[in-house]
Formats: C-alpha cells, sequence, structure tokens
C-alpha cells in the first residue's frame, strides 16, 4: 500500500488506486465528470478559517502543518468514520490524494499523506 498525492488536473495513473479529493472546495475548471475520481472527501480538508489563513503563503507553511495536523487529530475523535473510509482503502491498496493547489510540496494533501503514515506506524504492531 502506497499513499500518492497528485493535482487533480494531472491525467490518472494505473498504479493511482483509490483516487480521493481531500479540498474542501471544488477545484476550478474541473468538470465532475470527466474526472477519475473515486471519493470526494471534503471533511478531512482543512478547515474554511485555516485555509483561508495561509492562503499559500510559504513563510506560514511550519504553522499551517501543525494546525491541520491538529485539526486532523481532532476529527479522529470527533469523526471516526471519515478517517475508517481512508484506511479500509488504505488496507486495500494503493490511495492518491488529490488536490487543486499550484504548489505540489505546500498544501493539504502533503500533511495529510504525512499525517496518515505517522497514524498507520503508530498502529502498526512492534
Amino acid at each position: 500500500m502506497t499513499i500518492f498525492t497528485k493535482r487533480i488536473y494531472a491525467p490518472a495513473a494505473v498504479n493511482d488506486g483509490w483516487r480521493v479529493l481531500v479540498d474542501r472546495l471544488w477545484p476550478r475548471g474541473v468538470r465532475r465528470e470527466e474526472t477519475a475520481l473515486d471519493h470526494w472527501l471534503k471533511e478531512i480538508a482543512p478547515s474554511a478559517e485555516l485555509r483561508r489563513w495561509f492562503g499559500h503563503e510559504l513563510d506560514k507553511w511550519p504553522e499551517f502543518s501543525a494546525r491541520y495536523r491538529a485539526e486532523l487529530t481532532a476529527l479522529r475523535q470527533r469523526q471516526p468514520q471519515v478517517l475508517a473510509e481512508l484506511r479500509r482503502h488504505m488496507a486495500s491498496g494503493n490511495i492518491t490524494l488529490l488536490f487543486a493547489a499550484r504548489d505540489c510540496e505546500h498544501n493539504q494533501a502533503v500533511v495529510l499523506k504525512a499525517w496518515l503514515e505517522d497514524e498507520l506506524a503508530r498502529s502498526a504492531p512492534s
């Protein structure tokens, strides 16, 4: 099982596995019927307040990452079914976290991928 991140504007690949959009807002210029999308999980995206605060300003990246990780941890407690769905698909193969941001290294999918990998490592048998 591998977790990939990819812009929603990039073409689907055979090894993408389950493709899930992790943006709170639908991406501009993307028609739903033309995407190779399995699911839109907007509940897992950063809050609207955090997204607006970050504004893709690179100097805010470390703080954004920390705040988003805190939101994910709170979500795990508040809505465990959201993460359970991701875990179920991760257990059955690859997943691709899709995002619309232009910056492929500083976006919520990158933080979510790292957080999920940390969660998997924490829950793995020793």
